[in-house]
């Protein structure tokens, strides 16, 4: 935001007087206070100084706010102008109709008639304020609509009234295929999800970003129509990028504006008007929509509050000096509180802490000294945290790098992998990167992507994983390791018993007790037979696999991956934050291999499980011992060899109690699986 130092003198007495603040001075407070200064320059005897103004500051995108800031930094007062309108017997209402259909797109829409106006040059103060903001002249009426949009923030357009079709103006969504030649002189294509003021032959502006040139002030315009209106930020902005047409009025829009306003903000804009291009303007004015909610939000501050925060005391009676300096009401306050109702161009303003942090920008942050101890509170950290750091220590530890990628690939990439079968893609409309505006539901194609940037700059086999969010449903109403669950993605050149192990390790880290198991997967993405459904308790955890050549090849890969994904959430809701060790057995173990001849279906999974439940207590441990498939065995048959451990914690087994343990699990196999021993 440019303003003019002149211009600003207007407002404040304070900068009548040459000398009385310098430049500099007046630029640090204004850096100090929030509105950073990024230059200022001298223009032709004037000084334009260039604020950045963050997002929730829209007040000061006009010359008044920031002199109502200044005025508050300096203690003093600011001065707004006086509007006094010499209006026609000739009401407006008998003229012009407004129709907001969009309430939901535009709030509040006033219009008023100025007749008999001269289109010529604006006279030199106007062209010169202009000049040193930035802004070209174009002609008196239209010079006056961008002069009030930097005086006071608020956006207005002026049609020219005689080339409106009819005599009403509807607020309405765009109809499908309607399109209009804005001022630019190019025609853009509408959609229903825009606003647009419209006539009775179509669209004359699209609403908060652009007027239509069939309707724009000319050397020929004799009567005007002046609109002031409150559209919807969010309708402004998406209208904005989705035609890729920014403009002043839309950056303002799209910050929202004061509603309070609109009618003195009419009457400033008809009022200039008159001043340089003459014409008559008729009684009253034309509303539609809903008029703003008359009842005041309030916002209760605690004095001891102030003291807490800020770790300085403040005297009660320069808080209230502060917060009324800016605009703010106050209703009621005794020794401990206040209550006060901030004004219609703060919607920023709503909660104490919001207060807190206005009156330490206007007392100065610099009067916070940095010696002052603060009150501290150890804080523990967090199960999430923990089970992050455990997934990163122990893949790091694996021979892993960590990648972080982009959340936006797309849609071919999107539909690359997909394990959890075909959803609907969650997307942005309007982005800088136009081919990639699907949010990834998996991070093994972004992992790839990053695979194949190693393999061209000479790093073959990367070793990589990534934990961040993927997108499956745009969140409504849904939890959110739902709708956005936190995955933990992994692509190796291992194999896929390796990359199994490495999870398996993982999770026995973080949590002992857990078992995760694998079932054979169905996944196009895998090679047949060599993917797997991860279970962690039984419950579906992630996936894991050797990556078909199909999609290798689509990645423009020149190695085979093993990639594995698994739910961050799952971790967590089975974490041991707490361990407990016990001695180590005194008595030796005792080992015996049982080798079972099954049918092919039979999986390791199931055998082992059998095993367990038939052995008793004294069973420690069963591993896989080999696996046989030949001429000694049957078609459809294979042979397991199991390693069964035994043990007792209290005495040396004996022979008979092991044996009679192995008799239980061969029975309980060859009854359960019609397994037999070989």
């Amino acid at each position: 935001m440019i303003v003019s130092r002149n211009w600003l003198a207007d407002y404040l007495p304070l900068l009548r007087n040459e000398g009385s603040v310098s430049i500099e001075e007046l630029t640090e407070r204004l850096t100090m206070s929030g509105l950073n200064l990024e230059e200022y320059r001298e223009i032709e005897g004037d000084i334009a100084i260039d604020l950045e103004v963050t997002s929730n500051r829209p007040d000061c995108l006009g010359h008044i706010g920031v002199a109502r800031e200044i005025a508050a930094l300096y203690a003093t007062t600011y001065e707004t102008p006086q509007v006094e309108l010499s209006e026609s017997a000739e009401r407006c209402a008998e003229q012009i109709s407004v129709e907001v259909e969009a309430p939901e797109l535009c709030q509040e829409y006033h219009a008023r008639v100025i007749r008999g106006v001269r289109i010529g040059p604006s006279p030199r103060w106007l062209r010169d304020r202009l000049n040193v903001v930035g802004i070209n002249s174009v002609n008196n009426v239209v010079d006056v609509t961008n002069y009030v949009m930097l005086e006071t923030g608020q956006p207005l357009h002026a049609f020219d009234l005689d080339r409106l079709q009819g005599s009403g103006i509807r607020v309405r969504r765009a109809r499908p295929g309607e399109t209009i030649t804005a001022i630019d002189q190019r025609q853009y294509q509408l959609s229903p999800d825009m606003c647009v003021i419209a006539d009775a032959a179509g669209a004359a502006a699209v609403a908060g970003v652009m007027g239509g040139q069939e309707t724009e002030i000319s050397g020929s315009t004799v009567n005007v129509l002046v609109e002031a209106a409150a559209f919807a930020p969010l309708a402004v902005r998406s209208t904005a990028r989705s035609l890729k047409l920014h403009s002043p009025s839309s950056y303002r829009f799209e910050r929202r504006v004061d509603r309070t306003q609109l009618d003195w903000v009419s009457r400033r804009c008809c009022q200039l008007i008159c001043q340089v291009a003459g014409g008559t303007v008729q009684a009253g004015s034309v509303a539609g929509g809903e008029p703003e909610p008359r009842e005041p939000l309030l916002v209760s501050l605690g004095y001891q509050q102030v003291t807490r925060l800020l770790g300085i005391t403040i005297a009660p009676r320069r808080i209230q000096d502060i917060l009324q300096s800016l605009g703010l009401k106050l209703l009621k306050h005794d020794a401990e509180t206040a209550l006060f109702a901030p004004p219609g161009w703060r919607q920023d303003l709503r909660r104490e802490c919001d207060l807190i942090e206005e009156v330490a920008r206007i007392n100065g942050y610099q009067n916070i000294p940095d010696n002052v101890p603060l009150p501290m509170m150890a804080t523990g950290r967090t199960v999430r945290e923990r089970v992050l750091d455990g997934i990163r220590g122990h893949l790091t530890s694996q021979g892993f790098y960590e990648a972080i990628t982009l959340s936006f690939v797309s849609e071919a990439h999107r539909s690359l992998f997909q394990p959890r079968g075909e959803r609907p893609d969650v997307s942005v409309s309007h982005t800088s990167r136009s081919h990639e505006n699907r949010l990834r539901q998996s991070l093994i194609p972004s992992l790839l992507q990053s695979r194949r940037q190693n393999e061209r700059h000479g790093t073959a086999d990367a070793e990589l994983f990534e934990v961040a969010k993927v997108y499956l449903s745009a969140g409504q109403n849904q939890a959110e390791h739902t709708a956005e669950p936190t995955m933990a993605g992994i692509v190796s050149s291992r194999t896929f018993l390796s990359l199994k192990g490495i999870v398996e390790s993982l999770v026995h880290q973080l949590a002992p007790h857990a078992v995760m198991t694998a079932e054979p997967g169905e996944a196009r993405e895998f090679q047949a037979g060599r993917n797997a459904v991860l279970l962690l308790n039984g419950t579906p955890f992630g996936w894991l696999g050797e990556l078909d050549r199909t999609v290798t090849d689509s990645m423009d890969l020149a190695e085979a991956a093993t990639v594995a994904e698994f739910d961050v959430h799952a971790l967590e809701s089975v974490y041991e934050p707490n361990r407990r060790f016990r001695t180590l057995p005194r008595y030796p173990p005792v080992s015996r291999d049982l080798n079972f001849v099954l049918a092919e279906s039979v999986s390791w999974a199931k055998l082992s499980n059998a095993v367990k439940q038939q052995a008793g207590d004294i069973l420690q441990g069963v591993s896989f011992g080999g696996q046989y498939q030949g001429p000694q065995i049957a078609a459809e048959h294979k042979s397991y060899v199991v390693t069964c451990r035994f043990q007792a914690a209290d005495r040396t087994l004996t022979a008979e109690e092991v044996e009679e343990a192995v008799q239980r699990i061969v029975s309980g196999c060859q009854t359960g699986l019609a397994a037999r021993l070989r």
